[in-house]
């Protein structure tokens, strides 16, 4: 942390369902309030929709009275705001309730319930996630990619795994390596993608909760330097028609208490611990389509021949299946789950994954065949289509509702209704810059 005394500001930010932050800013940093209750905020605040507004019907407000929870600082620390101009710091925070209980509609505990079963099994999981976004030029009055800030031109093509479109990004990225840095996020690599003004960072391996942790502070940071180099940084699911999405790519492997990675027998297939957690995944994919698959923006993704998969299948190094197991070293083996917009909430989407993952080794299921050719031309269960007809799947499934506490899927659920009704009232191509930066 930074010497107190230069604190200009502070930022207290919980999580909501929707993956963004909620809080307050406070003069200075004092801990002794975090930890004697003095730092609150309603219990509805992450419970409202992406607009910021309430939930109609919501038990959180009038019903109850609106009440306050407790915020307590979460095992991230008290961590530097590095795109702001001024010294500030920021205190991720998870929500309590008044008698110091984990409040069930905050999607961290949501996660940390589902690793305590992890833990009661003596199993670990470690996760990384590969972060798509597009960079973009919100001055103009619509959508369009950045310019390039070397020749001064706009971009006008892909550059997929080119490295001069990074190199002329470069103070931007140099900048981008530093902020992580100072907040504890450890970058692998960043690439050029398929999409015009499309990067790729990728993440460390960590334990699940910092790794969630990286994703949604790596989102904020993003978007915070994007705007320093007069620029935005969107991760909707997808910016533009024609090219390629933004996906949340997961990659996971499970450890025994005497840290084995159980996925690997030394061989190339993996163990049957491996094939029971991808026929987990797969059972738990239409279920929790909702979760992966957020808005409506985010179905436009899931077409045939765009690196998004469309239905439940895996294989093995196949990038046209939903859940793929990477090659590499045997101790490393590891499952990729696919299926994940960007513009999604880091907390849930590991906290279903790795539910489904779970249930699968529990129950000793066996998947189905690994697909081996294009999995876009094989006929197989497909995800939920639509936003409405995921919301009800999310809304009536077992499996979602055995990793999920009723009150985190009613609220979810409250408030993917009230935005599916308010999307149809606005004109999204109208309000795309707003849409943009909220995602």
């Amino acid at each position: 942390m930074m010497d107190p005394e230069k604190v200009k500001s502070v930022r207290v930010a919980a999580c909501d369902l929707n993956g963004q932050m909620r809080g307050k800013r406070l003069p200075r940093f004092e801990k002794q309030k975090f930890n004697d209750g003095s730092i609150r905020m309603p219990l509805s605040a992450l419970n409202v929709d992406i607009f910021g507004a309430d939930i109609e019907n919501s038990p959180l407000v009038f019903e109850t009275g609106d009440q306050d929870g407790l915020l307590k600082i979460t095992s991230r620390g008290v961590i530097p705001v590095p795109w702001l101009r001024n010294p500030t710091v920021l205190a991720p925070v998870s929500m309590f309730t008044e008698d110091e209980e984990p409040f069930e509609g905050d999607p961290r505990h949501a996660l940390a319930r589902v690793i305590k079963k992890y833990d009661l099994k003596g199993l670990k999981a470690l996760a990384a996630t590969e972060m798509e976004f597009y960079l973009i030029d919100e001055r103009k009055t619509s959508l369009m990619p950045p310019v390039n800030p070397i020749s001064r031109k706009r971009l006008s093509t892909p550059d997929v795994l080119g490295l001069s479109e990074l190199d002329c990004f470069d103070d931007f990225f140099n900048d981008l390596q530093y902020g992580c840095e100072q907040i504890g996020v450890d970058i692998q690599s960043i690439t050029s993608e398929s999409g015009c003004g499309q990067f790729e960072v990728t993440l460390k391996h960590k334990d699940v909760i910092t790794a969630s942790d990286d994703a949604w502070l790596f989102k904020l940071l993003i978007k915070g330097l994007a705007r320093k180099y007069e620029m935005a940084a969107t991760f909707m699911a997808k910016p533009y028609s024609q090219d390629a999405g933004n996906g949340m790519h997961m990659h996971f492997s499970i450890f025994d208490h005497n840290g084995k990675n159980i996925f690997n027998n030394n061989t190339n297939e993996g163990s049957e611990l491996l094939k029971s957690a991808i026929a987990g995944c797969l059972q738990g994919l239409r279920g929790s389509t909702l979760i992966f698959a957020p808005f409506a923006n985010s179905y436009k993704r899931f077409v045939k021949n765009a690196h998004a998969p469309t239905s439940a299948q895996w294989g093995y190094e196949n990038r046209t299946t939903a859940i793929r197991v990477p090659g590499g070293e045997f101790a490393s083996k590891r499952i990729e789950h696919r299926v994940a917009g960007g513009d999604t909430n880091p907390y849930l989407v590991m906290a279903a994954v790795l539910g489904s993952a779970l249930l699968g080794i529990e129950e000793k299921l066996v998947p189905t065949k690994p697909i081996r050719d294009n999995g876009y031309s094989n006929s197989a269960e497909k995800l939920a289509r639509n936003w409405l007809e995921a919301i009800n799947c999310f809304e009536n499934d077992k499996i979602m509702h055995q990793i999920f506490t009723k009150t985190l899927i009613d609220n979810l659920v409250k408030t993917k209704k009230q935005e599916l009704s308010e999307f149809k009232k606005i004109d999204v191509g109208k309000h795309w810059k707003y849409y943009v930066s909220a995602i």
